[in-house]
C-alpha cells in the first residue's frame, strides 16, 4: 500500500496512489484512513508534512482543509497544534515581510474555517487587523502613504480569500464580513490610484485617456460581482460540503492575536525625492504579483466568470512559484488544475505576463522557456497552436511593446524555436522586407534570426527559412573575423604594418612573456608607427590569435592583458581599443559583446569607456535598427551592478562573521578570566589559577579569537571601502550615461514634441501605425490553425507600410531604452537622484527625456 506521504502529496491528482480515481471525496477518505492509522506514532511527522504540503501545493488547500477537519474529529489536540503552528508561521511571515507566505497562509486559514476547524470570527479578526494597518498606512496624518504598496497588499490578501470562503463567511457571520467589505470600500476611497506608468507592457497604455482600474480596484470589482452571484465559484473545489454532516461535530479552535509590523518612519525631510525613495523601497518589498497581458480576443476566455480568471491565475502563479527548478512537475500540475473548464489561452497569457513582467520576471527567463516547451509536449494538440497565436498577436503589436519586453520576447522566441527544429511559418512575415529597415517588425525578425544563428549555425538557420528565402537578407553576415592585417585581402595596409603583425604573432606563438612584448613594442613599434597604428596592429593581432574559440580569447587576455593595459592606459585609448574589437568582430555581434565583456572583467577597459563607445556616431546610428550597441551597454551596466551586489553580500556575510568572532573572543576571554580566578590545590597548598596546561590552552584560545576578530574587522573595513568606491564609480557611470542620453536626444527630438507624448512622435508623418485602416485592429485568431485572420498564408503584405519616419523611430527606440535602463537599475539610481536632478534632469533637458526617466523610476509625474 502507498505510504501516507505519497497519499498526502498526490491527493487530488490522477495517480496510482488513488487507483486513477478523480473523485475528491474518495481521495480524502482514502488519505484520512491512512493518516488515522499512523497518527498514534507519527503525529509530529504528519503535522510537519501536512503543513508543508498546504504551503507548497496551495491549489490543493481546500482538500487539505477538509482532511484536517476530519482529523479534528479524531484528535483535537493534534489539530489544535496545527492551528498554533499556522499562527506562528503567519506571524513570522508578517514580521519578515514574506508576501507569498502571508497570502497562502491566509487562504489556508480560510479553508480551515470552511472545515469548522477555525472559528469564522477568528478569521474576521485577522482580516480586520490587516485592514486597520492598511488604513493607517495611507492616512496622510497618522501613517506613511509612500508605503501604500504594503497596505494594498494586505487588502488584496483579504479579498483573495473570499473566493475560497466568502460563502461560508456570508452564511455564518454575515454582519462581520459585511463590516470588513465596508471597511475595504472605505480604504479604496482614501488610497491613491496606482498607475502602471513605467511598468506597462505596451507604450500606448501610457498615452493617457481613460484611467484604467489598477489591480486592487479590478479585484474589488470581481469580488462585488461574486458577492452579487451568491459567492458561487466554479474554479474553487468545495470538498468540505461532502463531509458537512460530520464536520459540524468538530470543535472550532480559536486563532490567537496577530500584529502587523510597525509603520515605517516618515523621512526626516519631507520632499518628493524622499517620498519617491520610500515608495520604491515599498514596491520592492511588496511587488505586484502580476500584470495582466491581454494577448487574445475576449472570445477566447469570455465563458469564464470574472472571479474564475483571478482564481486560475492564482493557481498558475502558485505552481510556477513552488515548482521553480522542477519544470516537468510544474507543467504536469499546470495542466491538471482542479477546474471544470479549459484554460489553455489563460495559461498562455499568464505565463507570458510573467516572462515579460516589469521591472523583473519573478524567475530567470529560461524557466518560463522550459515550462512553455514542456507544456507544448504535455498538450501537443492544443498548446503549441495557442503559443503560436500568442507570438503572432504580440508581433502585430511589436511597435508598441516596451523595449525591455521586446528584448525578452526575442530571446525567448529564438530559444523556443531552437527546441523545435527552428520550425516557423516565416512566409507569413516575409512582408517585413517591404518595410523600412527601422520598422519594429522588421527589426524583430532580424534580431530573432541573429539569435538563432548564435544557438545553431548560419547554414541551419538559412535552411529553416527556405519557405521565405528572401528573408536571408535579414540574416547576420556569414563571414568570420575582419582582420585588417591578413595580407592580400586589404591592400590599404602597408607591408610594414603587416610585418609588425606577423612578428607579434610569432612572438606569441613562441610563448614570449607580456613584459618582453611590451619592451619590443616600446622600442621597435611605437617610435616608428605612433600610437594609433601601434594600438590597432597589436589589438587586432591579439584578437586574431584568440579568435578560434572563447577559450582562446580568455587565454590571450590572461597572458597578454598587460600588453593591452599598457597600450590603453587612459579612457581615450580604451575607446580606441573597443573600436578595434568592434571592427574585428563587425560580422559577429555575439563575439563583440563577449570580448568587450571579458575585457571589462579583466579591468582592461572601464564602464565609462564603454558608454563613450556606445554613444559614438557609428553606434548612435544603429540605436533603432540593431540590438548590438544596447547589448554591450546592458552588459557593462549589469556587470557594474553585479559587482556592487556581490560586495554587499560579502559585507553582510562578514558582519555576521564579525559578530560570531566577537562572541567567540568574549567567551574565550571569560573562560580565561574564570580559570585565572580559581583557587587550585598544588601539593596541598592553594594556588591562584587552574592547571597550568589548561591555562596555557585558554590563553592561546583567547589570543587566537582576538586575532580572528581583528582580522575580520580589517576585512570588513576593506570591503566597505571597496563598496564606497564602487558606489562613487556607479554615480559617475549613471551621470555619464544620462548625460549622453540627454545630449543625443536633444539633438534629434523635434521641437514639436516638447511637452508632447510618444504618440505625437508616431503621428509626425500621418498615421501612427502601419495597420490598414480598412482592416480590424483586433488580434482575432482563427480557430483551426491560430493564424491571425488578417495575415496571409503566402506571406503577402497586409499593411500599408510603416509610416513612422526614421528620425522619429530613432527617438522612440532610444526613449524606450532610457525608460528600460531607468527601471532596471532604479535601486542603484535612487541613491544618486539629487545629483542627477541637479546635473542632468534639469529644466533644460527635453521633457520627453525626463518623462522616460521618471516613468522608469516610477517617479510621480507631477514632479515634471
Amino acid at each position: 500500500m502507498s505510504s501516507w506521504r505519497n497519499l498526502l502529496l498526490r491527493i487530488g491528482d490522477k495517480s496510482s496512489e488513488y487507483s486513477s480515481s478523480s473523485d475528491f471525496k474518495d481521495h480524502i477518505e482514502t488519505c484520512f484512513g491512512a493518516l488515522r492509522r499512523e497518527l498514534g506514532h507519527s503525529s509530529a511527522e504528519i503535522l510537519s508534512f501536512l503543513l508543508q504540503c498546504a504551503e507548497q501545493l496551495p491549489h490543493k488547500i481546500p482538500l487539505y482543509g477538509t482532511l484536517i477537519g476530519l482529523l479534528n474529529l479524531e484528535d483535537e489536540d493534534f489539530v489544535k497544534q496545527i492551528v498554533e503552528n499556522t499562527q506562528n508561521s503567519f506571524q513570522d511571515a508578517l514580521d519578515s515581510e514574506n508576501c507569498d507566505g502571508i497570502r497562502i497562509l491566509m487562504r489556508f486559514l480560510t479553508a480551515l474555517m470552511c472545515s469548522k476547524v477555525l472559528q469564522p470570527t477568528s478569521l474576521v479578526v485577522v482580516f480586520e487587523t490587516l485592514l486597520s494597518s492598511a488604513a493607517i498606512t495611507v492616512d496622510e496624518e497618522k501613517g506613511n502613504p509612500s508605503w501604500q504598496a504594503r497596505a494594498d497588499f494586505y487588502v488584496i490578501c483579504i479579498l483573495s480569500c473570499l473566493p475560497w470562503g466568502g460563502a461560508e463567511l456570508a452564511e455564518q457571520v454575515p454582519e462581520e464580513i459585511e463590516r470588513v467589505l465596508v471597511g475595504i470600500q472605505a480604504y479604496l476611497s482614501i488610497r491613491r490610484h496606482t498607475s502602471d506608468s513605467g511598468l506597462s507592457f505596451f507604450e500606448d497604455d501610457e498615452s493617457g485617456g481613460d484611467v484604467e482600474k489598477d489591480f486592487l480596484e479590478d479585484l474589488w470589482e470581481r469580488i462585488q460581482v461574486l458577492s452579487s452571484n451568491g459567492w458561487k465559484v466554479e474554479s474553487v473545489p468545495r470538498p468540505h460540503l461532502s463531509f458537512e454532516a460530520q464536520l459540524v461535530a468538530g470543535k472550532s479552535h480559536e486563532f490567537g492575536p496577530i500584529s502587523c509590523p510597525e509603520q515605517p518612519e516618515l523621512p526626516s525631510t519631507i520632499s518628493a525625492v524622499a517620498y519617491g525613495k520610500q515608495k520604491h523601497d515599498a514596491e520592492l518589498k511588496y511587488p505586484q504579483r502580476m500584470r495582466r497581458l491581454n494577448i487574445f480576443p475576449a472570445s477566447k476566455t469570455e465563458d469564464l466568470q470574472p472571479i474564475d480568471r483571478f482564481v486560475v491565475e492564482e493557481y498558475l502563479l502558485d505552481v510556477l512559484l513552488f515548482f521553480n527548478g522542477c519544470r516537468k512537475e510544474c507543467a504536469a500540475f499546470m495542466v491538471g488544475l482542479p477546474v471544470p473548464f479549459r484554460y489553455e489561452y489563460l495559461m498562455a497569457e499568464t505565463i507570458f505576463s510573467q516572462l515579460l513582467l516589469l521591472p523583473q520576471p519573478p524567475f530567470k527567463p529560461i524557466y518560463y522557456t522550459l515550462v512553455i516547451m514542456d507544456l507544448c509536449k504535455a498538450l501537443p494538440g492544443a498548446f503549441p497552436a495557442v503559443v503560436a497565436g500568442a507570438v503572432r498577436a504580440l508581433f502585430d503589436k511589436i511597435a508598441d511593446l516596451d523595449m525591455e519586453c521586446r528584448t525578452r520576447l526575442i530571446l525567448w522566441f529564438s530559444h523556443h524555436l531552437s527546441n523545435f527544429q527552428f520550425i516557423w511559418p516565416w512566409e507569413e512575415w516575409a512582408y517585413v522586407l517591404d518595410l523600412p529597415k527601422w520598422a519594429p517588425q522588421r527589426v524583430f525578425v532580424q534580431e530573432v534570426l541573429e539569435r538563432e544563428v548564435r544557438l545553431s549555425y548560419w547554414d541551419k538557420i538559412k535552411q529553416s527559412i527556405e519557405n521565405a528565402p528572401a528573408l536571408e537578407e535579414l540574416l547576420p553576415p556569414k563571414g568570420g573575423p575582419n582582420f585588417k592585417y591578413s595580407g592580400a585581402d586589404d591592400p590599404e595596409k602597408t607591408e610594414q604594418e603587416q610585418a609588425v603583425s606577423a612578428e607579434l604573432s610569432n612572438k606569441v606563438k613562441g610563448r614570449q612573456s607580456a613584459r618582453e612584448i611590451i619592451l619590443w613594442i616600446e622600442e621597435n613599434v611605437y617610435p616608428i608607427h605612433g600610437q594609433e597604428i601601434t594600438l590597432s596592429v597589436v589589438i587586432q593581432t591579439l584578437l586574431d590569435i584568440g579568435s578560434k574559440s572563447f577559450t582562446h580569447l580568455i587565454t590571450v587576455l590572461e597572458r597578454y592583458g598587460q600588453v593591452m593595459a599598457k597600450l590603453c592606459s587612459d579612457q581615450d585609448k580604451q575607446v580606441m581599443l573597443i573600436s578595434e574589437v568592434g571592427s574585428y568582430w563587425k560580422n559577429n555581434t555575439q563575439m563583440t559583446a563577449i570580448a568587450i565583456d571579458r575585457m571589462m572583467g579583466y579591468r582592461l577597459i572601464s564602464n565609462l569607456a564603454i558608454v563613450r563607445w556606445v554613444f559614438s556616431p557609428e553606434n548612435i546610428e544603429q540605436f533603432h535598427i540593431s540590438d548590438r550597441p544596447w547589448e554591450v551597454l546592458r552588459n557593462a551596466v549589469s556587470k557594474t551592478y553585479n559587482r556592487i551586489t556581490d560586495l554587499r553580500k560579502e559585507i553582510s556575510s562578514l558582519k555576521k562573521s564579525v559578530v560570531s568572532a566577537e562572541e567567540a573572543a568574549s567567551k574565550a576571554k571569560a573562560d580565561l578570566e574564570a580559570a585565572e580566578s580559581k583557587l587550585t590545590l598544588v601539593e596541598g597548598e592553594p594556588v591562584l589559577g587552574e592547571n597550568p596546561t589548561k591555562l596555557k590552552h585558554l590563553k592561546s584560545m583567547a589570543e587566537k579569537t582576538k586575532e580572528e576578530t581583528v582580522s575580520m574587522h580589517d576585512s570588513l573595513e576593506a570591503k566597505e571601502a571597496l563598496l564606497a568606491r564602487a558606489l562613487d564609480e556607479n554615480e559617475v557611470l549613471f551621470l555619464s550615461l544620462y548625460k549622453n542620453f540627454s545630449n543625443v536626444l536633444m539633438e534629434r527630438l523635434p521641437d514639436a514634441s516638447r511637452d508632447g507624448t510618444l504618440q505625437s512622435l508616431k503621428s509626425v508623418n500621418g498615421d501612427s501605425m502601419a495597420v490598414d485602416i480598412e482592416e480590424p485592429s483586433t488580434m482575432e485568431v482563427d480557430d483551426e490553425n491560430e493564424r491571425p485572420k488578417k495575415s496571409q498564408s503566402n506571406g503577402g503584405k497586409t499593411t500599408n507600410g510603416y509610416n513612422v519616419r526614421e528620425k522619429e523611430q530613432w527617438c522612440l527606440s532610444t526613449l524606450g531604452y532610457v525608460k528600460a535602463f531607468s527601471r532596471q537599475y532604479a535601486s542603484e539610481i535612487w541613491p544618486h537622484i539629487e545629483k542627477l536632478d541637479a546635473e542632468v534632469f534639469t529644466e533644460d533637458a527635453h521633457p520627453l527625456f525626463r518623462k522616460a526617466v521618471y516613468s522608469g523610476l516610477r517617479r510621480l509625474s507631477n514632479e515634471l
